[in-house]
């Protein structure tokens, strides 16, 4: 038996420029040489792309523009097998995402949301064929979308599927409410997001306790730690931790969300917390050592 997952989200092109000085070094104003390659980005897309990677099956909910830059993301899709309906619109260009990557590996990201604005319930394909819905935070957070997919997460909660969550980005949970963020966590069933958010949502400084603070919110949260692996716990359960995997790290974009393709197609089927971050930490080390956020049509895990 297999999951089939209904990604939610934001699908971008991911413009990703490689430098080999640190920032700070960075020639403002005048040339600075860089590595710059194009892919598919977006953390729904990327998600949803990781997700065929492994024994999952994947479906985008989410919009491109009727441009080059969209075209190619479809095609992206299709050759992945990742399915979908309707995702080219002809209200706006394709989301576009600058991506500076320094020498550690560290990146900065540049959005524009483009066509991703707007989501509405009318999106959202028949929910019988899923076994677990992953919805991405920038679409809440972004105000044109935020009521259609508030009443996305009505209609899917009322069909029994249960919603994993990533609040995205403290960059974007500062553009609006805390208390209404909060809200949102208290009404899907797995909450992924990594310590920066975590220590946000919260208040803590430490990752144990703000983790023990977002169970009273969701009833399984999932901390990312970047090299440092992964914590969970299921409420009412244990704390389970793992490591990363060693790799070589070549560029981190889209490690969280391959890490999140791996934890969901495990953790739909087994509720197993161990094993599933170990599959999360699994797929995550195959990102890491590509440059980009999704996996080439050839790779394998």
């Amino acid at each position: 038996m297999s999951v089939h997952v209904l990604c939610i989200g934001d699908v971008m092109l991911d413009v990703i420029t490689e430098i080999a000085v640190v920032p700070n070094k960075i020639n403002y104003g005048s040339d600075t040489p860089a590595k710059i390659s194009t892919h598919g980005g977006g953390a729904a897309g990327n998600v949803a792309s990781w997700l065929t990677r492994t024994d999952a099956q994947a479906t985008i909910v989410a919009h491109v523009g009727n441009d080059s830059a969209g075209s190619a993301l479809v095609s992206e899709f299709d050759a992945l097998g990742v399915l979908h309906e309707n995702l080219m619109t002809e209200r706006a260009h394709s989301g576009v995402v600058v991506v500076l990557v320094d020498p550690t590996g560290e990146r900065t990201m540049f959005p524009d949301n483009g066509a991703n604005s707007g989501l509405h319930l009318n999106d959202l394909p028949d929910l019988k064929p899923f076994n677990a819905v992953y919805l991405s935070g920038y679409s809440p957070l972004d105000p044109q979308s935020r009521r259609g997919v508030l009443e996305m997460i009505t209609k899917i909660r009322s069909a029994g599927i249960p919603i994993y969550f990533d609040p995205a980005s403290v960059g974007g949970m500062m553009q609006v409410n805390l208390a209404e963020v909060k809200s949102w966590i208290e009404l899907i069933d797995v909450l992924l997001l990594n310590e920066e958010e975590a220590m946000y949502l919260t208040g803590e400084s430490n990752t144990e306790k703000a983790l023990e603070l977002l169970l009273q919110k969701s009833p399984v949260v999932v901390v990312k730690r970047g090299a440092a692996g992964a914590i969970g716990c299921a409420r009412g359960s244990s704390a389970v931790s793992v490591s990363a995997l060693p790799t070589t790290v070549l560029d981190t974009t889209g490690a969280g969300d391959s890490f999140a393709a791996g934890f969901i197609a495990h953790y739909a089927l087994t509720k197993n917390m161990k094993a599933s971050l170990e599959q999360g930490a699994k797929v995550a080390a195959h990102c890491v050592a590509i440059v980009g956020a999704r996996p080439r049509v050839g790779t394998s895990i």
